[in-house]
């Protein structure tokens, strides 16, 4: 039985003809040139849906740019983007220089790139122009050179922080891995209940095998805080995001609870750090901020 090779962009050694590999070498060097100018690039990734990662992200941002940090935001979630909305930065123009887009300056100065921002409007779904035959076979190249561009041809300039939203599904993070293998620190975003614990599990695998150097847990919405009185009360058993850190051997950076005000602010591009400093779920994101700049090392 022959057996048979499939080649690899990297085992290509002549001209294509067609300029995909080209295109593909050239991206890769100005990806290479302009990761070269940020300090810390931290990636916030669930393996499940639905467990409010995209908040995270955007109080993350929001939190380490109040700290006097240069902070850029790339929005990874291509087909269903919202971090764009959440600092402040919907309808926003984006200008192109020679070295690249500008992106918009949303909620305490953070350079925010989205996919939101690229659409003719709120309710334009995102179309990808692939061949009729086989068109599911070219969605992944596809988005995959899209994200590789956003990282690339975004002029964020020098950057303390680079947060990049990740789309939930392991599927992504290894696709994000793949474009940069070491990421400074992977948080991992999780609601305490057991089906998140079995997901989101794959995904701390995933970034083991990656040898990802740094990588922490945030048990998202751990508990209610009335609206009324403030009193906490418990929405899950926090015992799985406990147990699932310390059976893989990964920190608890931060306990989010659900706060409705928190959702509304953030909603209204006005992360809850900013807006309400001294709200529960602002200190756990301030909590979370830290963690991280004590993990890649702290200043600007």
């Amino acid at each position: 039985m022959t057996s048979r090779k499939i080649r690899t962009y990297a085992d290509v050694r002549h001209d294509t003809g067609s300029g995909i590999l080209e295109q593909v070498v050239a991206q890769g060097g100005r990806l290479a040139e302009r990761l070269a100018g940020v300090e810390r690039l931290v990636v916030v990734a669930s393996g499940k849906g639905g467990v409010g990662k995209s908040l995270v992200a955007a109080n993350l941002s929001a939190a380490l740019a109040m700290r006097g940090l240069a902070v850029g935001a790339a929005d990874a979630d291509l087909n269903g983007p919202s971090l764009g909305r959440m600092l402040g930065v919907a309808g926003s123009r984006l200008a192109v220089t020679e070295s690249g887009v500008v992106p918009a300056e949303g909620a305490q100065g953070v350079r925010v790139m989205s996919m939101d921002l690229l659409l003719a409007s709120d309710e334009a779904p995102l179309r990808w122009r692939e061949p009729e035959m086989g068109a599911f076979a070219w969605q992944s190249t596809l988005e995959a050179g899209a994200l590789r561009e956003f990282l690339a041809d975004t002029e964020w300039g020098a950057l303390d922080a680079l947060v990049v939203d990740l789309p939930p599904g392991t599927d992504k993070l290894q696709r994000m891995l793949q474009l940069v293998p070491r990421p400074d620190a992977l948080v991992l975003v999780t609601t305490p209940t057991e089906v998140a614990r079995f997901v989101v599990g794959k995904s701390i695998a995933l970034a083991r095998e990656a040898n990802v150097p740094r990588v922490g847990l945030v048990a998202n919405m751990a508990g209610h805080l009335c609206e009324h009185c403030g009193r906490p009360t418990s929405l899950f058993d926090p015992e799985p995001a406990v147990r699932m850190a310390a059976d893989a051997g990964v920190p608890l950076w931060a306990t989010v609870p659900f706060d409705p005000a928190a959702g509304a602010e953030t909603d209204g591009g006005r992360p809850i750090v900013g807006a309400d400093p001294t709200s529960p779920a602002a200190r756990s994101f301030e909590e979370l901020a830290d963690r991280v700049l004590q993990a890649t090392g702290e200043g600007p």
